[in-house]
């Protein structure tokens, strides 16, 4: 196994499933799970979600319809304390060129700083997090050539 990377608390990250690039995400170790921020969701079947990704907020808001199979139904605490049922999908997710596969959660994050949260389960042996430091492995906003979904 290699030596993880040390990674700011905020980066960019590319969710590959779904065609997304240079997503702000906080990298959060008091986190186990993952979550992205969705508008609204609807199950299709027992197996299958669609779901409203805010993928960016500011200058304009901006969002992306994604249907993706369900990995799993699940209690979690959420940060206010309260417990809440989340649906967990199965990604293909890359950091800075590091690409792997984890879960991440479809949740409301309005009025977070990031868009999405990267918890420990996906940092595990793949990156440290310097909480002092952001943007170690990427930039802090994308080149004029850069582009997200629309």
């Amino acid at each position: 196994m290699t030596s993880p990377k040390i990674a700011g608390w905020s980066e960019r990250v590319d969710i590959i499933d779904w065609g997304f690039s240079r997503v702000r995400a906080k990298l959060d170790t008091g986190a186990k799970t993952s979550a992205i921020d969705v508008a609204q969701f609807e199950m299709i079947d027992d197996d299958h979600v669609r779901f409203e990704v805010v993928y960016r907020t500011k200058p304009i808001r901006l969002t992306k319809w994604v249907v993706s199979k369900c990995h799993r139904v699940t209690n979690v605490k959420s940060s206010n304390g309260q417990p809440e049922e989340r649906v967990i999908c199965q990604v293909r997710m890359a950091i800075a060129g590091t690409e792997f596969e984890t879960e991440i959660g479809l949740v409301c994050r309005k009025g977070m700083l990031c868009r999405i949260l990267i918890g420990r389960s996906a940092l595990d042996g793949r990156f440290l997090v310097d909480s002092s430091q952001k943007y170690l492995l990427t930039t802090p906003r994308a080149p004029a050539s850069a582009t997200n979904p629309s």
